[in-house]
C-alpha cells in the first residue's frame, strides 16, 4: 500500500559522493523502521543501513563510517548519503519498510549505483 521510489544512483569515480533518496506515497500513517539495501551482481539483496521512529540508525559494517542514513518524516523521505565510494558499493540500492523487506514485499524499482576505479 506504500509506494516507493528510489532516485539519485549515477556513475561515480571511487572516493567519491552520492545521496540516494527514498520518497514515500500513500498509506504512510505511522512511523516505520526504514532500510537501505543493495544488490550487486551475482549477490543477494543485503541490507546497508536502517533507521527507527526514533532516529536511531544501524549499518552494516562495510559501509560504517562511510554512509548515513536519514529520514525526513514530515516529507515521508529517506535519504542515504553515500561517502568515499568504492567499487564494491556497485549495485542497484532498494529502500524498503524492514517489515516488508522481511516479507519480500513491496519492492521498488531501486536506482543504479555504479563506482568505477
Amino acid at each position: 500500500q506504500v509506494q516507493l521510489v528510489e532516485s539519485g544512483g549515477g556513475l561515480v569515480q571511487a572516493g567519491g559522493f552520492l545521496r540516494l533518496s527514498c520518497a514515500a506515497s500513500g498509506s504512510t500513517f505511522r512511523f516505520n523502521t526504514m532500510g537501505w539495501y543493495r544488490q550487486a551482481p551475482g549477490k543477494q539483496r543485503e541490507l546497508v543501513a536502517h533507521i527507527n521512529s526514533g532516529g536511531s540508525t544501524n549499518y552494516a559494517d562495510s559501509v560504517k563510517g562511510r554512509f548515513t542514513i536519514s529520514r525526513d518524516v514530515a516529507k515521508n523521505t529517506v535519504y542515504l548519503q553515500m561517502n568515499s565510494l568504492k567499487p564494491e558499493d556497485t549495485a542497484v540500492y532498494y529502500c524498503n519498510r524492514v517489515s516488508d523487506a522481511r516479507r519480500s514485499y513491496n519492492w521498488g524499482q531501486g536506482t543504479q549505483v555504479t563506482v568505477s576505479s
